[in-house]
């Protein structure tokens, strides 16, 4: 039985699945929540280095979001936040170096989003950076001044085996995509805004990777939604079989309140220092 877990960093104490897990100063002790899904050899770690959600004692918090995946074939950094200082410090302080990042995933053209990218590229140059179709000559221009080669991904892209892009949605309005990853207990969708749509997101999701999804987690962009709207996404989750939700940063604190009332332990409020750990074999 595979199993997938998530603990907050910095001793602080997180509950997922019925089960209760307190993460001590160095490491996390993660709490256990069984599902069987696509198998995995690695451990994959999903670790929120940026948010405006405040999580792990020691860490900034600011507007914007950014996360650590560890595991796959590439270690990738997924949205960089809005304040390269911030985004530097946070993953110093939680174990991360700009060296071990092999490729990045911009979801979108938002400065919240690429706002410390430059301080990123500056401490690790030449990686791939993908970024949506449509998210602009000026965003390609500043990752190519800083030595790194964009890459547009239209379709679904492979980052590396076992990651991969959404593909752009939202064409003709705000163009994003999110990112798909592998664990021993199913597929995660990492957001960055779900200006697209939180449901229309997931449903390319489950597209592109053939499987339901275990987990999604990053900003809904729901913050202005009525309860009847946020419901109705909620309701789509249900009906595409998302297991888990953690949703964070512009998701809104009301969305965030309706989807703990209707996923109950499998919804997690998380913010930044929070791990996601999903045991491979």
């Amino acid at each position: 039985m595979k199993t997938a877990a998530i603990a907050l960093a910095a001793g602080a104490v997180l509950t997922v699945g019925g089960c209760r897990a307190a993460r001590p100063a160095s490491r996390p002790a993660p709490a256990q929540a069984a599902r069987s899904g696509p198998s995995t050899e690695e451990k994959v770690v999903i670790t929120i280095v940026f948010d405006n959600n405040a999580g792990a004692a020691g860490l900034e918090t600011a507007w914007g979001f950014g996360c650590v995946v560890r595991g796959p074939e590439k270690t990738i950094l997924f949205d960089t936040g809005g304040d390269g200082r911030i985004l530097l410090a946070n993953m110093k302080k939680l174990g991360i170096a700009p060296a071990d990042i092999d490729a990045l995933v911009i979801s979108h053209a938002h400065g919240d989003h690429t706002g410390g990218l430059a301080a990123l590229l500056a401490a690790r140059g030449g990686v791939p950076v993908y970024i949506p179709a449509g998210a602009g000559a000026s965003l390609a221009e500043q990752i190519r001044s800083h030595g790194a080669e964009p890459i547009e991904a239209d379709a679904s892209a492979d980052v590396c085996d076992g990651a991969k892009t959404t593909g752009t949605l939202g064409k003709g309005a705000i163009e994003e995509h999110g990112l798909c990853v592998k664990t021993a207990a199913g597929w995660v969708l990492i957001t960055g805004c779900a200006h697209p749509g939180a449901a229309v997101m997931a449903a390319k999701a489950t597209e592109v990777t053939a499987g339901a999804l275990e987990l999604v987690v990053g900003g809904f962009h729901m913050g202005s939604h009525s309860k009847a709207q946020i419901d109705a996404v909620i309701d789509e989750f249900e009906k595409l079989a998302v297991r888990r939700a953690a949703p964070c940063h512009c998701s809104g604190d009301n969305t965030r309140k309706q989807f703990q009332q209707r996923y109950g332990q499998r919804c997690s409020l998380v913010g930044v220092g929070a791990v996601f750990d999903f045991a491979g074999e």
